[in-house]
């Protein structure tokens, strides 16, 4: 009876090994969190993000942060796509751009969405000069907003106090996609 529990327990053991090495070696957690943190979209994310200048595993991590890559999702505020933008918003920018804007529904038109959230997202970083903190901060809660709370000293001008923000869905949502930006940032080593 002993000797079969001891065979037990040592096969048990060898398969534990040979799991954690073919999880070592074939690198399993990867291609699960791969799987989690996508890079759907790619040839439209790369393409704007270097017309654009903005770092494009940021740019991923916003879609998944906004839309978790589904082009047809529409918020309660009425924000559309992939990267959640208002209709005003994205006919300002489409204006700027001299790209024809016919009307809110081509905001579920993937490339268009990308297009004109990214463009909109490199506004913003260079509003704050490059401190992507702040501008996450202003993309989901809105420029006067970040102004009235670094006016007030609720938040710092550096964004070195993120944690301060006072809107709890924005303050949950600059903290959700530095976590993904960091995640895309070592799943996709460049």
């Amino acid at each position: 009876m002993k000797k079969t529990v001891k065979i037990i327990l040592l096969t048990l053991l060898i398969l534990i090994i040979i799991l954690l090495l073919v999880f070592k070696v074939f690198r399993v957690q990867d291609i699960v969190l791969k799987k989690i943190y996508p890079k759907e979209y790619s040839e439209y994310v790369y393409k704007y993000s270097k017309e654009y200048e903005v770092d494009p595993l940021l740019v991923f991590a916003i879609i998944k942060a906004e839309s978790n890559f589904n082009p047809n999702v529409v918020s309660s505020s009425n924000a559309i796509g992939l990267m959640q933008l208002m209709d005003t918003t994205a006919e300002e920018i489409a204006n700027k751009l001299n790209i024809l804007y016919v009307k809110k529904t081509s905001l579920y038109n993937p490339e268009l969405n990308i297009q004109l959230g990214t463009k909109y997202f490199s506004n913003l970083m260079k509003e704050y000069e490059g401190n992507y903190l702040l501008a996450l901060t202003a993309y989901n809660a809105g420029i006067g907003n970040v102004k009235k709370w670094i006016d007030q000293g609720t938040i710092n001008p550096d964004a070195s106090d993120i944690e301060n923000i006072p809107f709890k869905e924005t303050n949950s949502y600059v903290r959700k996609i530095v976590r993904d930006y960091k995640i895309y940032k070592e799943l996709y080593k460049e």
